[in-house]
C-alpha cells in the first residue's frame, strides 16, 4: 500500500495543478459548445475520446527526464524527421478542404504541421540556447531563419496559410526573446516582405489571396470570400452581454456559421455565453500563459527557459489569429483554438507540449523560498 501511494505521489509530482485547471475549463466550454447543436456527426463524443488521449500523453510526458533534449544529435533527428513527415505529404498525403495536409497511418489520422510547431519550439530552444551571449551576429538570425523557413514552406506549399504563419510567428517571437537587435529587425522585415511576394506570386491560392484581400475589405463580398468573416462577426457581436444561452446560438443551430466545431469556435461560443463568457475564456488563457511563463523563468538552463517561452508563444499566436479572424480583424485562415476546437492531432499535441513542460518543471533551478511562496499568485 505504501509504495503504491509513494508510486501514485511521484507520478503527479512537479505538475503544475493551476495550469492543469486553467486548461481543463477551456476544453469543457469547447466540449460544450460542441454538444450544443445537432449534427450527423458526435463530435462531442469523439472529443471525449480525444481528451482522455490526451490526458494519458500529458501525465506520461511529465514524468519523463527531458535533459537528452539538450543533444544536438537528438534535435537534429527530430527536425529531420518533421521535415521528412512534411515533405511526404505531397506523395502520401490526404486532401481535405483544398489543402494536403492530412496523413493516414493505419486508419489514424493526423497533420505533420502540428508536430512541426513543438519541433521547431525544440530546435530554436537549442539553437539560442548555445548562442545567446552572440545574437546580435545576425548570421545566427539567418541561420534560425533557414530552420524556420524550411517548415513553414512545406507547410505554406500544402498550402495551409494558418499554420504558416504560426511558424513564422513562433521564429519571429524566439528571435525577439533572444535579443535581436533593431537594424537586424529591419532587415527581417525587409526579408519577410520579399518573401510574402513570392508566396504571393508563386504559392498562394486563389482562394487564399481572396481572403487576404477579404481582410482589407471584409464587406466586399458578403456572398463570397467575406460571407464566413461576416457571419463570425454577427455571432460575436449577437452574444451581446450574457449571450442567448448554450444551445441557443442561432448563428450556428442555423448553419449560417460553418465550422462552428473548429476554426469559428470562438464565434459560436461567444454567441452563446456573450461578453462576460468571453472574458472568463480569455482569463483562463492568460492564467495558461502565466503559469507557462513562470515554470519557464525557473528552467534549469536556457534551453528548458526558451522552450517554455516558445510554447507561450506557439498558444498566445493560436489565440491572437483565432480570435482576430472571428471577429473580422484577421483574414480567415482556417485555424483552431488550442485545447477548445475539435481535432485529435490539435488536442493531443497541445497537451503534449504542456507534458514536455511539466516533464522540464521537474528538474527545474531552485528558487528562493519567498519567491516559493509567491509564486501561486505571481508574486
Amino acid at each position: 500500500m505504501n509504495s503504491a501511494l509513494k508510486f501514485v505521489k511521484t507520478f503527479f509530482s512537479g505538475i503544475d495543478w493551476l495550469l492543469l485547471g486553467a486548461v481543463l475549463p477551456i476544453v469543457g466550454f469547447g466540449l460544450v459548445t460542441m454538444n450544443s447543436f445537432v449534427d450527423d456527426i458526435s463530435f462531442f463524443d469523439k472529443q471525449l475520446v480525444w481528451l482522455g488521449l490526451s490526458l494519458v500523453v500529458f501525465f506520461i510526458l511529465s514524468n519523463f527526464d527531458f535533459k537528452f533534449l539538450r543533444r544536438t544529435q537528438v534535435i537534429i533527428w527530430l527536425y529531420i524527421i518533421v521535415v521528412a513527415l512534411l515533405g511526404s505529404l505531397f506523395v502520401l498525403g490526404s486532401v481535405y478542404k483544398g489543402a494536403q495536409s492530412w496523413l493516414s497511418i493505419g486508419g489514424f489520422s493526423f497533420q505533420p504541421a502540428e508536430i512541426a510547431k513543438i519541433v521547431l519550439i525544440l530546435v530554436l530552444a537549442k539553437y539560442f540556447s548555445r548562442r545567446h551571449v552572440e545574437i546580435k551576429n545576425i548570421r545566427h538570425i539567418l541561420v534560425s531563419g533557414v530552420y524556420a523557413f524550411v517548415a513553414f514552406f512545406l507547410v505554406a506549399l500544402q498550402p495551409d496559410f494558418g499554420s504558416a504563419l504560426i511558424i513564422f510567428m513562433i521564429w519571429f517571437g524566439m528571435v525577439m526573446v533572444s535579443g535581436i537587435s533593431k537594424k537586424h529587425l529591419l532587415v527581417v522585415f525587409l526579408a519577410g516582405s520579399l518573401a510574402f511576394g513570392g508566396l504571393w506570386t508563386f504559392v498562394f491560392q486563389d482562394y487564399q489571396k481572396a481572403r487576404i484581400m477579404t481582410f482589407v475589405n471584409p464587406l466586399a463580398d458578403i456572398q463570397g470570400t467575406g460571407y464566413n468573416a461576416f457571419q463570425s462577426t454577427v455571432a460575436v457581436g449577437s452574444g451581446q452581454v450574457l449571450g442567448k444561452g448554450i444551445g441557443y446560438g442561432t448563428q450556428s443551430r442555423l448553419e449560417f456559421l460553418p465550422e462552428y466545431e473548429t476554426d469559428f469556435i470562438f464565434a459560436a461560443y461567444s454567441e452563446e455565453w456573450g461578453f462576460v463568457g468571453v472574458v472568463i475564456l480569455l482569463t483562463l488563457y492568460l492564467i495558461l500563459i502565466w503559469r507557462i511563463l513562470i515554470t519557464s523563468i525557473y528552467g534549469s538552463s536556457n534551453f528548458e527557459t526558451l522552450f517554455g517561452i516558445g510554447l507561450s508563444i506557439l498558444y498566445m499566436s493560436h489565440l491572437i489569429v483565432h480570435v482576430g479572424m472571428n471577429i473580422g480583424m484577421l483574414p480567415v485562415t482556417g485555424l483552431t483554438l488550442p485545447f477548445m476546437s475539435y481535432g485529435g492531432t490539435n488536442l493531443i499535441i497541445s497537451f503534449a507540449g504542456l507534458g514536455l513542460l511539466m516533464g522540464m518543471r521537474k528538474y527545474r533551478r531552485a528558487m528562493h523560498r519567498d519567491v516559493s511562496q509567491n509564486e501561486f499568485i505571481g508574486v
